[in-house]
């Protein structure tokens, strides 16, 4: 069964297994403002609750032009300091299942951000990341100091957070920012076909693997315990079961 929730500024749909959220501010590129952060609170809350894979997108050309200009060149001090927009896109990226980005057009400064915060990213041939914000006088300081590093390299990320370097489709898929790329009008479909893969595979295997390839204590140990949980499961000994029945005919 699929459900459809608008709210101001997204677009949520939801079914069994998945959980697709568009971005919907079209004619601002989906520049993503105070109301739209406050409504991604809220679906990060439902995806605590009741994890289910998550689909990100947005509506029209672009997947998201940044953050709101109008809004951020009020802020100050003490709204950067509580984090608006990184403690938003780590919670996006600590959700307990994995989150794909569909990324047409731009995905810049806030947007590419966000991006980078989802756990796999899909691109078209019009899409460009780009984090602008030492032309703002500002840093892109909501984790894409920390994130894009550990996505792209050292290098390539100064390049992009110091220099203004933009990555295209084909320089993001060479760098392994981006899984694939597909013919525009087709990207959605192909990110509800990689939310299929997801869905296909253990739920637990996937939640488990997230936490320990994003964990920052000594991973060998979480492997291990990771892995002997799983190893216990009804879930393993049938999937295995399966591919030896499958292999064997």
């Amino acid at each position: 069964m699929t459900a459809t929730e608008r709210f101001r500024t997204i677009e949520v749909t939801e079914s069994d297994d998945r959980i697709t959220v568009t971005l919907d501010r079209p004619a601002q590129r989906n520049a993503i403002n105070g109301a739209m952060v406050a409504e991604l609170h809220r679906m990060c809350g439902r995806l605590e609750r009741e994890p289910k894979l998550l689909l990100l997108t947005g509506r029209g050309d672009h997947f998201a032009g940044g953050a709101d200009i109008n809004e951020l060149r009020d802020r100050g001090r003490d709204a950067a300091l509580a984090g608006i927009n990184r403690n938003l896109f780590d919670r996006i990226a600590r959700l307990p299942l994995p989150t794909v980005a569909v990324v047409n057009g731009y995905a810049l400064g806030g947007g590419a951000e966000l991006a980078y915060a989802c756990d796999i990213r899909i691109a078209t041939p019009t899409t460009v990341f780009a984090n602008p914000e030492p032309r703002l006088g500002i840093m892109a300081a909501a984790g894409a100091a920390y994130r894009l590093p550990a996505l792209v390299g050292n290098s390539l990320a100064k390049q992009v957070l110091l220099a203004g370097a933009r990555l295209d489709a084909e320089t993001a898929l060479r760098s392994g920012l981006v899984l694939e790329i597909v013919d525009d009008g087709a990207h959605l479909q192909a990110g509800h076909a990689l939310i299929d893969r997801l869905a296909g595979n253990s739920e637990l295997a996937l939640r488990l693997t997230k936490l320990v390839i994003d964990a920052t204590a000594p991973r060998p140990f979480a492997d291990d315990l990771a892995q002997a949980v799983l190893f216990e499961t009804p879930d393993k000994h049938n999937r295995m079961a399966e591919f030896l029945e499958k292999r064997n005919r």
